[in-house]
């Protein structure tokens, strides 16, 4: 059985960065070939994808936060690591992991396992 389960503060202050975990239990986050997502939703908006590693290891960002965002994993631990600098109150979402199979880490249709996201307040 996969889950997915986020983790990390739920407070950030302006112009900190947040670090988020997400840790996965069932599968190995290095099975082929899956997609491991950060993706979230601010108040009142939809869906923003933010990131993928695969299960190689190799990245990929949206080219709007690719400055800021950071993706890594600890294979031991089963876990995927995001990290955002430099955030503001923009930054205020619900904070997702997800899986895809595949490819297809654009197409929010394409995620068959979501963690249940975790709420992340960015002020002062």
């Amino acid at each position: 059985q996969v889950q997915l389960q986020e983790s990390g503060p739920g407070l950030v202050k302006p112009s900190q960065t947040l670090s988020l975990t997400c840790t996965v239990s069932g599968v190995s986050i290095r099975t082929h070939y899956y997609y491991w997502s950060w993706i979230r939703r601010p108040p009142g908006k939809g869906l923003e994808w933010m990131g993928s590693i695969n299960y190689s290891g190799a990245t990929y960002y949206s080219p709007s936060l690719k400055s800021r965002t950071s993706i890594s994993r600890d294979t031991s631990k089963n876990q995927i690591t995001l990290q955002l600098s430099s955030v503001t109150p923009e930054d205020t979402a619900v904070y997702y992991c997800a899986r895809v199979d595949g490819g297809y880490y654009r197409d929010f249709d394409k995620y068959d396992y979501w963690g249940q996201g975790t709420q992340v307040t960015v002020s002062s």
